[in-house]
């Protein structure tokens, strides 16, 4: 048994991280190649998402029927997510979009996953949370690699694209902070890719007038929102189950690697020496954060124990 669930956990931990990274190529190939432009596609991803999560959530209702009727008011009222989380969702994914239409699929991960990865440990921060010496200096190696990645040819990424990935970032950091109370992560989720309707209708309205898409656009949009976003997400829930924190946030370290190998496979990017020295820094600083986080809290819990 300990063995299959072992299984489980790395299977559902690897497909998460692909899906995460498929994102970003999915993401650059339909806008690096202009077969869609940002707004149709945030509006079909998002769409494709809600659809997906729905289904998810009517094939899992039917396979788990609910509590009894008295308790039903009170599961509902935990498992609907939040209009702030939503609009978070929102953010991240419209700056996510129109930050690829100038930025190479490996520079826009590392960016993305740079900046929810500072954000969280601010948020730590300014919650209160205290760091120790060595978490401040992988702070500062972190944000030495991003100010390293553009400067000092600010063309190389562009510096609008390096500011919507940087919000991207910030806004889903900010949605996974919202979400790690969640008591049904899947219902939730599902709540809050629906909740941006009315956000995706002022999308459709302000973005007509430019809009164009091809076949293989809405296809590459419907695949990023429907399983690299959808089932993605969902699978990454299963994975957060036997993983601690500390580990959930490391592997989440890979996905610029995997994302910057993709866009070498798939869309033929040069992977350039700056890009992978800014990556050494970003990487390596917040890896520096997190392990010293995690060897603190270990030796303050030992000298407890004695």
């Amino acid at each position: 048994m300990l063995n299959l669930h072992q299984l489980k956990i790395t299977t559902s931990t690897i497909f998460a991280l692909l899906a995460f990274a498929a994102n970003s190529v999915l993401c650059r190939m339909a806008l690096g190649e202009n077969t869609i432009d940002a707004s149709s596609f945030t509006v079909i991803r998002l769409f494709s998402g809600i659809v997906i999560l729905l289904a998810l959530v009517a094939l899992t209702n039917k396979l788990n029927p609910k509590v009894k009727p008295k308790d039903k008011s009170k599961t509902d009222n935990a498992s609907k997510g939040s209009w702030l989380a939503a609009c978070m969702l929102f953010i991240y994914a419209v700056a996510f979009s129109f930050g690829y239409i100038s930025l190479d699929t490996g520079t826009g991960a590392l960016i993305l996953f740079g900046a929810v990865q500072i954000t969280m440990i601010l948020a730590s921060v300014i919650s209160g949370n205290k760091l120790h010496i060595s978490e401040w200096l992988g702070l500062t190696l972190a944000f030495t690699g991003f100010v390293y990645l553009i400067i000092p040819n600010l063309t190389t990424p562009s510096l609008m694209g390096f500011i919507l990935m940087s919000i991207s970032g910030v806004a889903w950091a900010f949605y996974t902070l919202l979400g790690r109370g969640s008591k049904n992560p899947l219902s939730d989720t599902s709540y809050n890719f629906l909740r941006t309707s009315p956000f995706i209708l002022v999308l459709i309205i302000f973005g007509f007038s430019s809009a164009h898409f091809t076949s293989t656009g809405i296809i590459l949009a419907v695949l990023s929102g429907a399983i690299a976003s959808g089932i993605g997400y969902f699978i990454w829930y299963i994975a957060l189950t036997g993983l601690s924190v500390t580990q959930g946030a490391v592997v989440q370290l890979f996905v610029p690697i995997i994302a910057a190998i993709g866009g070498v496979m798939f869309t033929s990017e040069l992977v350039t020496l700056r890009l992978i020295e800014s990556s050494g820094l970003v990487l390596g600083g917040i890896l520096m954060v997190i392990l010293g986080r995690y060897y603190f809290v270990q030796l303050a819990a030992n000298k407890v124990k004695k």
